[in-house]
């Protein structure tokens, strides 16, 4: 975004990598796909690379407001300084933080999820998904609580599934009444409590009931939590985990 400002330049969007797809290694390869799909739509895009910080959010859910406002409010001064006007990010966390949070901090930005920005790139014609890959092969979709409940997201992502193909099999907790891989609220970065089921090893169970041989996920927490699922029920070679862009990546052959 520096060099962007340096030659008073403007990007079409700045893509918000968030703290997962910076530095865990299974969300980088989330990030990667993204990138060459921006590229391949031929979209001008900037990042902030080391200027960029945590949005706070985990922060927030911990309890921890002071943390949170410290880093949001140093966020937002970076980015107002560089007149960011759109935003889009791969992390329902860091969605929802940056638009639901920030403007009451005095942050009012355009952010779009990576999945609503793939499907108007699809419905302006400059992505394009060839069929095939796909067809015939059972795609479930989970809803991520922070995409889904919180934001009403729904249709953007099942538009991609439906551009790419495969069969859509709906587990019996989707959409309004969906189910948390157990991630949320701060509880990716603790012990789960004493004598509960884990949360995601239940979800895993649903998601095994539809009989799909892919999960469509829109969250690099969700990925973690379902992949880990997966293994404990020693189904990863046989249910693949993918974030949607991996999976356009994947029938494009990028």
């Amino acid at each position: 975004m520096a060099d962007y400002s340096a030659e008073g330049k403007t990007p079409e969007v700045l893509f918000w990598v968030g703290c997962a797809g910076s530095f865990d290694a299974r969300a980088q390869k989330v990030t990667k796909a993204f990138v060459k799909i921006l590229n391949a739509a031929k979209v001008d895009f900037a990042i902030l690379g080391n200027e960029e910080s945590c949005t706070g959010d985990p922060a927030r859910r911990a309890g921890n407001e002071f943390v949170f406002q410290m880093t949001a409010l140093q966020n937002i001064e970076m980015l107002n300084m560089y007149k960011v006007k759109d935003i889009v990010t791969a992390c329902p966390h860091c969605f929802n933080t940056l638009k639901n949070e920030y403007p009451a901090l005095g942050g009012n930005y355009n952010v779009t999820h990576h999945t609503q920005y793939m499907n108007d790139l699809l419905k302006a014609g400059r992505l394009t998904i060839e069929g095939g890959e796909f067809k015939g092969k059972k795609i479930t979709y989970h809803d991520s609580c922070y995409l889904g409940r919180v934001n009403g997201i729904y249709e953007a992502p099942r538009e991609l599934i439906a551009a790419l193909d495969g069969e859509l099999v709906e587990m019996k907790r989707c959409k309004t009444n969906g189910l948390c891989c157990g991630a949320g609220g701060a509880q990716m970065f603790k012990e789960d409590e004493p004598g509960d089921k884990r949360i995601n090893i239940e979800r895993t169970e649903e998601i095994l009931a539809t009989g799909a041989s892919i999960v469509a996920a829109n969250c690099p927490f969700c990925i973690t939590m379902l992949s880990d699922g997966m293994k404990a029920k020693e189904k990863q070679d046989d249910v693949m985990v993918h974030d949607l862009s991996e999976l356009i990546v994947q029938a494009k052959g990028l």
